[in-house]
């Protein structure tokens, strides 16, 4: 029984991911192509690492599980970093409607974060 849950969360995982390239080859911007691809590697990672979980031994739980929570702090941050260095290099957003709503202060000389 516990092979086959194995084996249903692996295609799971892979479909997850595959889905993830599909989406990151048809959007049409980076700050989409940037979400589609954070969360489906988070997820694909996370289901893949559940059945590592479900096959594998005490050892291997807790090294998966502590694979698991890395990627809940670090995916956020590193998509964060790209986003705004995309915007800081004044890439548009290419979807109908998009709103700028960060204003024009991020890139005058009053603030800090355009220094850095």
């Amino acid at each position: 029984m516990r092979a086959f849950i194995f084996d249903f969360l692996v295609i799971l995982g892979a479909l997850v991911m595959t889905l993830g390239v599909i989406g990151l080859l048809r959007m049409p911007d980076i700050y989409t192509k940037l979400h589609g691809a954070s969360k489906s590697v988070f997820l694909g990672v996370t289901v893949l690492a559940i059945s590592g979980i479900v096959i594998g031994g005490e050892a291997m739980t807790s090294r998966l599980f502590l694979i698991c929570l890395a990627l809940v702090f670090t995916t956020p941050v590193a998509s964060h970093v790209v986003a705004r260095a995309a915007f800081l290099q004044h890439e548009q957003m290419e979807t109908a409607g998009a709103i700028d709503e960060s204003g024009s202060l991020l890139h005058s000389d009053e603030s800090p974060g355009w220094r850095v």
